[in-house]
């Protein structure tokens, strides 16, 4: 699908078909192996928060920050 089609659809529109894709793959029966970096990543956070050292903002200072 091309971008241009995908940005002339609804908000709504484009999160059905983000539904319909993912049930597509978690219903397919085939697992995704979770990359190494990834599973460092994880640990790493899991570390800060046993640790109290971990940061949490708002979902609004993350949009923020994105801009």
């Amino acid at each position: 699908m091309k971008n241009i089609i995908i940005k002339k659809m609804g908000i709504l529109e484009r999160l059905r078909i983000m539904e319909e894709l993912w049930n597509s793959i978690l219903y397919e029966g085939s697992e995704i192996e979770t990359p190494e970096w990834h599973r460092e990543i994880v640990k790493e956070r899991k570390r800060k928060m046993e640790n109290g050292k971990a940061e949490f903002i708002s979902i609004d200072k993350l949009k923020a920050m994105r801009k």
